[in-house]
């Protein structure tokens, strides 16, 4: 897809943007299209965490109908991660706290939190697949009491609107979505991926639904699984998770 394919649609409040792309792909819209609003009722995180949506940051969610075959979906969000990163490190002034990557799509600023973004899929009744990437940026607004440490874009000395940030974002995505090349890329995102990546070679502990484990953060394989070294016990290769520092 080229920047000519995608086209945006900005709303005052909504629910959630990912929720309303949703539904647009359910009533049959076509491919591209980005939804923004400056504020939702009902945003969302991972796994079904409430995400806190103040005025001021931004909230996006683009919409893809079959944007690759399934078996190359995988490397998607390391693709997105790459095109987030991209748009909020040129906001960010230089001689600041480092932006990264921290697997497998937080973007984050001096190792605090300041971008979710959520990938939900659905098959659709005609046998398309409705992909819909929600990203959330904290820019003068930021969560309290959190797994994480968080901060914003206003206090890392970007003072920029969401529709700034936003038409960065809508630039960033079409180019490494076009590098991405639905799936066939997927050896150039990783190395993008990689030249950003937070804590390569460090402790990390990584919380799986059943339990956690500990070891050492190698980096990530050509699909975007997290490779941890184990010690006596091997390396292992995880496709969801949490990650904490040690």
């Amino acid at each position: 897809m080229s920047l000519n394919d995608f086209r945006h649609e900005a709303h005052d409040t909504l629910a959630s943007t990912n929720s309303e792309c949703l539904a647009r792909a359910r009533a049959g819209e076509a491919s591209g299209l980005w939804i923004t609003a400056r504020r939702q009722t009902g945003g969302r995180g991972r796994r079904g965490r409430p995400w806190s949506s103040e005025p001021g940051n931004l909230y996006a969610s683009l919409l893809l109908i079959n944007p690759s075959p399934v078996a190359l979906l995988g490397s998607l969000p390391l693709a997105v991660a790459v095109a987030v990163h991209d748009a909020v490190r040129s906001v960010v002034p230089a001689g600041s706290d480092p932006v990264e990557i921290k697997w497998p799509n937080d973007i984050l600023i001096g190792r605090r939190k300041t971008c979710g973004i959520l990938l939900e899929g659905e098959n659709l009744a005609n046998g398309d697949h409705a992909l819909v990437i929600g990203i959330g940026v904290n820019i003068t607004a930021m969560p309290e009491e959190t797994a994480y440490p968080v901060t914003r874009l206003a206090d890392h000395g970007a003072g920029i609107s969401p529709d700034e940030l936003f038409a960065r974002l809508f630039a960033a995505m079409a180019d490494v979505l076009a590098i991405w090349d639905r799936g066939k890329g997927v050896a150039q995102i990783a190395a993008l991926w990689r030249r950003s990546a937070c804590g390569i070679g460090e402790k990390i502990n990584v919380n799986l639904p059943d339990r956690t484990i500990s070891g050492y953060f190698v980096g990530i394989d050509d699909k975007g699984m997290l490779i941890l070294d184990r010690g006596v016990d091997g390396r292992m290769a995880i496709a969801a998770g949490d990650v904490f520092f040690a």
